[in-house]
């Protein structure tokens, strides 16, 4: 009987010590397929406030933004272990020192890890020698409830434009299924149904002011309500909203308001 207490104390000193690596009952492993995350730290460095980097993982392919400009690549999951390959294109805007030195340090994380874990519903990116190199919170998908402001839309020329300087365009989601916000001139209003990252906005109704400036405002306000309907997904990139059309053009790009 001494000898079997002996033993099982020296196993509790041995998981203590660490010697139980992974048999924590706060850690879990996600399956992340379908999940979509917000950059909370990098390694031992903050995040930039302004330029969170995202990932989101579908069907073998984790994209986002690397808080400056979106990228995309593949990803391949087995229990804990994970490898993301390299960087399978991306956009090449320029932003701020700080922001860049982010986005590679994200990068070089993203693409480093080499097992993931959930910690009390944060996600955890590991390297070698299991070294935490990202944590991410879960970004929400639900519409319900959010306000944005609208940076590029449509104009349904086959181009994304910016709207017109003086007009405020807006989008907001109501938890009953109703969307209104403001055209520029007119405020409009009427119901959307969203299930996944799928969309769909419908007949919108507009008060009928009409306004003489800035030029070009009431073409603007048709040209932003057609390319609403238009939409087809929703995808979040942090603060950011991406409407995007059946065949993944550009709808309406947002950003979120208080």
């Amino acid at each position: 009987m001494i000898r079997a207490v002996g033993r099982a104390s020296a196993t509790v000193l041995s998981c203590l010590l660490g010697a139980c690596a992974g048999m924590s009952s706060s850690a879990a492993v996600p399956k992340l397929d379908g999940t979509a995350w917000v950059l909370v730290s990098l390694a031992d460095r903050a995040v930039l406030p302004d330029a969170k980097p995202t990932a989101q993982f579908t069907a073998g392919r984790v994209q986002g933004t690397d808080g400056c400009n979106r990228y995309f690549s593949t990803y391949t999951q087995t229990e804990a272990a994970i490898q993301v390959g390299e960087r399978g294109g991306m956009s090449m805007m320029a932003c701020p020192p700080a922001v860049m030195q982010q986005a590679e340090a994200f990068m070089e994380s993203l693409t480093s890890a080499r097992s993931v874990r959930l910690v009390e519903g944060q996600l955890e990116l590991l390297g070698a020698a299991d070294v935490v190199l990202a944590t991410f919170a879960e970004q929400s998908r639900s519409l319900a409830g959010t306000s944005w402001s609208v940076t590029v839309f449509n104009n349904g020329r086959q181009a994304a434009v910016s709207p017109l300087a003086g007009t405020d365009l807006s989008l907001a989601f109501s938890g009953d299924g109703r969307v209104s916000g403001s055209a520029g001139c007119n405020t409009f209003y009427g119901s959307f149904t969203s299930e996944g990252v799928m969309l769909s906005i419908g007949s919108l109704a507009t008060t009928r002011r009409m306004c003489a400036a800035p030029a070009g405002v009431m073409e603007q306000e048709q040209q932003f309500l057609q390319a609403l309907q238009s939409a087809a997904t929703a995808n979040f990139e942090s603060d950011r909203l991406d409407l995007r059309t059946a065949d993944d053009a550009i709808a309406v790009m947002l950003v979120r308001t208080p």
